[in-house]
């Protein structure tokens, strides 16, 4: 398979049609071999617009929702990032191509192997709903992944004027939220429907009913 032309078909086909407009993030994905981010036996389907089972029960997000998370985070050069659920280190190793220092933070013992040895990054073995608070504060922090509620201990290792994306289900639909901190507090906006790979460890707390 030439996976070169199947990352030209990806930048083409799928992320440009969904607003993935920033250079940066165009020239990086365009660049990141995705096929070696999950299993050997699916390297044929890395480049599909859907997810990609990894080992373990995890799931490769599909390249359009990553990129459209970039270019709304605005990641520039020489910025430190935080990457919560790095699971293979694809979306550490786009962010590392695109000359941001990322903290990737993975809890999957089955995964940690693969992203360690990931050039370019930081990798924190630990709770994925907890981030690495002894390594903040970041400019950026990247939830990659869907989620159900974002807890505040992410949150608080912002930077002032820091931002961060997730895939948050709201009412049932998950969507593309991006939100900055500021002195007045931390909001999220929603971009766009889209589906994410889910993250353990976000769940909300069971509501007893009667």
């Amino acid at each position: 398979m030439d996976f070169a032309q199947a990352r030209r078909a990806m930048v083409d086909s799928q992320l440009r049609p969904q607003a993935v407009t920033d250079p940066l993030v165009v020239a990086a994905m365009a660049t990141v071999p995705r096929e070696a981010f999950v299993p050997q036996a699916s390297a044929a389907i890395a480049y599909i617009d859907r997810m990609v089972p990894l080992e373990g029960g995890r799931m490769l997000s599909p390249a359009a929702s990553l990129g459209r998370m970039l270019t709304e985070m605005r990641c520039r050069k020489g910025e430190r990032a935080l990457v919560v659920g790095a699971g293979t280190g694809y979306s550490s190793a786009v962010l590392a191509e695109m000359g941001v220092d990322v903290v990737a933070v993975e809890n999957d013992p089955t995964l940690l192997d693969q992203l360690g040895t990931v050039p370019g990054i930081t990798v924190h073995a630990g709770a994925l709903e907890e981030g690495a608070p002894a390594a903040g504060p970041f400019d950026l922090i990247l939830v990659d992944g869907q989620i159900e509620q974002l807890p505040d201990a992410l949150v608080e290792q912002l930077k002032p004027g820091g931002r961060l994306a997730a895939c948050l289900v709201e009412k049932g639909v998950p969507r593309l939220m991006v939100g900055t901190r500021s002195v007045h507090g931390f909001g999220l906006k929603a971009v766009a429907d889209a589906s994410m790979a889910p993250l353990p460890g976000f769940a909300r707390p069971a509501v007893f009913t009667f």
